[in-house]
């Protein structure tokens, strides 16, 4: 008999040792209070820039929070008390600063007790609209900056179950938003007695589908999913009336047009799958006006369950149907010429389409690309930038098309894993429609951040590029020992710009700089949310792998150290990336000059318990030319995290007979892999991973190939396979209700078995209520206790303490 979920913390244990009536744990303070630290607010600047807003985020919610009813449906999760997502973080304080002046000012009548989300500035920058999450229903607020006073805006519950529960339209004035129908009945309880068995038929089609989970199981979820995703569209002025523009119907998408006249309409409807999430399922494109009337129907897309398994698969019908930032009212989309399958021929992937209201006459063909569609930003009716890619080969080109004409050109044709060249992408301004659209300056420029990789690490730049003569310009490049991002231009002619700016020592705050000065205005001054952290040493280390691969890894070690202390024990945190070249794989990514960002998930806590912390410990699995990265999955692990271990032993800062090692989801997978093959660790942290890929037959990751196209490799990957192998101490923690693909609950539960049935040292902890990331203060305290008692038990004392059980109190 399976043991209740509330069980699962304390019932699983080591064998031969009972733990009865564990609670949720604490771990040691030093940790605890680097958890509880307050968080920074987030910042969101208004589209003409002369205002911040400041946005005090939540805290950790409770474990009775996440247990909160919660209907599991078509891939999502809602809150059937209030018609929202089930889980989210909110904002608990809302006020904003003149850039100009510096001045803040607080919004008063704002709800007693604040829990906004979706935050969004009117294309005039006058008001602010954002959501308020009360337990039994969601309203919809608007605080005007004229007034600095908030105000519901409308007495409607909002239904946010689909997202995007409202927008702006370009005239300020109004705002068009999804509510829950009213009047009507309760949805009818779900009967104990089934009306007869759940069939599925297949009938010659080929449906492959990723594992993917929360899905529709019966007639029952079908009811349910329609009675809470349906909603009332509206349609309200700041300061008028309140119209109905559709009633009762699942709108996946709602967009208004540019000049604010008419709504885009992605309307879901039957028939649903029970092997696919909603983003699936049929759907009505349509165009209506402002009092609810038909315009244009565009586009039917069946259920879309076909797509092939693989990278740059798409849906054979146009797909992505949006409006032209740059016009008053005119459509666009792709379309697959290859019927959406990357394992055809075909000389042109994907077209873009335009259609230019009324819709009366034929869609223009835009531009025609050998690789699939990826995305466009457009300027005016001279300048676009269409984007085409290809996961295969890591190809990415940028053309630059002008609409008028039709005519294009490759501006870029590279390689978007090499870091090293990548151009940067091009900054966005406000046009009249209140749309973010290609800054493009009166020489015919455009401006490009990036990260500015090198091999010294990223240096973030901003670059003017002329569009006729292909000529570009460094303004301003991040200098150490600051790491420092473009965020936003604020005056193209002077080439001012707002950045945020950051060091080892120093959070992250926002400053105003111009090109050229070196003077520095500051804008905020958010304080350092864990000082004890300061004296911790951080360094970039760069090794080689036996192959050649030139490989990183963060170091940081405990305040105070020096080498002749002695070598620490340690920890190393990864996560492995494909790449399809030595020289991609190999370039140094992030920057040694950022400030250590602690989130729950992270390992560096464990530098204030005194050990030498190895964290984004590169482990690239290359595949060159027609090889597949993954033929060589495990020798190329076990060669990265040899060479990371030997490396920091090198120096004197690290114990190579007390690491072990960890990972999180996919990194997770690589620490038990790493256990079955080496005996580089001497112990585990495996959460929420996959562990057994044949549960997860129609790929993962990366890995494009079916089960059956390489059985072989779905074997050999597989940690589950070598559980006999495996003889250290690997510890498992999953949540609960992991909704991740791939990586669903019973993955911990067959792998914990299974080394449970050969004798091996193991833990198994489920989190009850959580995801694939924790969300609960209960949860992490309780994760953060689990993976310090192991480390300390079988890493730190292993040298005399190897008969010691983990989780003695």
């Amino acid at each position: 008999m399976r043991l209740p979920v509330f069980l699962c913390l304390f019932a699983i244990v080591l064998p031969g040792f009972s733990q009865d009536n564990l609670t949720y744990q604490r771990p040691p303070e030093a940790i605890a209070r680097l958890v509880e630290a307050p968080l920074t607010p987030v910042v969101m600047l208004s589209p003409d820039r002369q205002w911040m807003l400041l946005l005090d985020r939540s805290d950790f919610p409770s474990i009775e929070e996440l247990s909160r009813p919660e209907l599991r449906l078509a891939g999502l999760r809602i809150n059937p008390d209030n018609f929202g997502p089930s889980r989210g973080f909110y904002y608990t304080g809302l006020r904003v600063k003149n850039i100009a002046t510096g001045r803040e000012y607080s919004i008063a009548n704002l709800p007693e007790k604040l829990l906004a989300s979706s935050p969004a500035f009117s294309p005039n920058s006058q008001y602010i609209a954002f959501l308020q999450n009360a337990p039994d229903r969601i309203e919809l607020w608007v605080a005007d900056l004229a007034t600095f006073q908030a105000r519901p805006f409308t007495g409607r519950k909002i239904n946010n179950v689909m997202g995007g529960a409202f927008s702006w339209l370009s005239d300020a004035q109004h705002i068009v938003f999804t509510a829950v129908p009213e009047n009507r009945n309760p949805l009818p309880p779900k009967s104990r007695v089934p009306a007869g068995p759940v069939v599925e038929e297949n009938l010659g089609r080929k449906t492959p589908a990723r594992t993917y989970q929360d899905l529709l199981k019966n007639p029952y979820d079908e009811q349910a999913f329609e009675y809470y995703a349906s909603s009332d569209l509206m349609l309200k002025a700041v300061n008028g009336t309140e119209i109905t523009l559709n009633p009762s119907a699942i709108h996946g998408n709602v967009s208004p047009s540019p000049d604010g006249k008419l709504i885009l309409l992605e309307i879901i409807h039957r028939p649903f799958s029970y092997l696919v999430p909603v983003n699936n399922f049929p759907y009505t494109v349509k165009v209506i006006d402002r009092t609810g009337k038909t315009v244009k129907e565009i586009a039917e897309v069946p259920l879309t369950d076909y797509i092939p398994i693989g990278f740059n698969a798409v849906q054979r019908e146009p797909r992505g149907h949006n409006w032209r930032a740059d016009k008053p009212a005119t459509l666009y989309w792709a379309h697959a010429q290859d019927g959406g399958d990357p394992k055809n021929k075909a000389d042109i992937r994907d077209k873009l389409f335009t259609w230019d209201y009324p819709f009366t006459g034929t869609p223009r063909e835009l531009i025609s690309l050998p690789l699939r569609y990826w995305r466009v930003l457009w300027g005016n009716e001279n300048t676009a930038l269409v984007y085409e890619r290809w996961t295969q080969d890591r190809k990415e080109r940028v053309h630059l098309v002008n609409p008028q004409t039709g005519t294009s050109r490759v501006l870029f044709d590279l390689n978007y894993e090499d870091n090293y060249n990548y151009p940067g992408n091009p900054l966005t301004t406000y046009n009249t429609f209140g749309r973010s659209v290609l800054l493009i300056t009166s020489d015919n420029s455009v401006f490009l951040t990036g990260a500015g990789g090198s091999p010294e690490g990223d240096f973030p730049f901003l670059d003017k590029l002329n569009l006729t003569s292909v000529k570009k310009t460094r303004l301003w490049q991040c200098q150490a020992p600051y790491y420092e991002t473009v965020v936003a231009l604020v005056d193209p002619k002077k080439v001012s710009f707002i950045t945020s700016r950051e060091s080892v020592t120093e959070n992250p705050n926002y400053y105003l700089r111009t090109a050229g000065s070196t003077r520095l205005t500051p804008l905020t001054g958010f304080p350092h949310p864990y000082p004890q952290f300061n004296e911790v040493k951080k360094e970039l280390l760069k090794y080689k792998r036996a192959d050649g691969v030139e490989l990183t890894a963060t170091l940081y070690l405990p305040p105070g150290y020096k080498k002749e202390d002695g070598p620490l024990p340690g920890l190393v945190w990864a996560y492995p990336r494909e790449y399809k070249s030595g020289d991609a794989a190999g370039q140094v990514r992030g920057s040694k000059y950022a400030f250590t960002r602690l989130s729950w998930g992270g390992p560096v806590y464990w530098v204030m318990r005194g050990y030498a912390v190895l964290d984004n410990a590169a482990m690239p699995i290359v595949g060159e030319g027609n090889q597949e990265p993954n033929d060589t999955y495990v020798e190329q692990l076990v060669a990265s995290a040899q060479a990371v271990v030997d490396y920091a032993a090198s120096l004197g800062v690290l114990d190579k007979n007390r690491v072990g090692v960890g990972g999180h989801s996919y990194g997770a997978f690589m620490t038990a892999n790493l256990l079955a093959h080496s005996d580089i660790f001497k112990a585990g942290i495996a959460r929420s991973g996959a562990y057994n890929r044949t549960l997860t037959p129609f790929g993962f990751q990366a890995e494009a190939r079916t089960y059956w196209e390489a059985p072989e490799v779905y074997y050999r990957m597989s940690p589950f396979s070598y559980a006999d192998k495996l003889k250290e101490p690997l510890l498992l923690i999953h949540g609960e209700a992991d909704n991740n693909p791939g990586t669903f609950p019973i993955q911990s539960e067959r792998f914990y078995n299974a080394l449970k049935g050969h004798g091996g040292t193991a833990r198994l902890v489920f989190l009850p209520y959580e995801s694939h990331g924790y969300a609960a203060k209960e949860s992490i305290l309780h994760t953060l206790w689990e993976m310090d008692r192991w480390l300390e038990t079988y890493v730190k004392q292993s040298g005399n303490s190897q008969n010691q059980k983990a989780g003695t109190q």
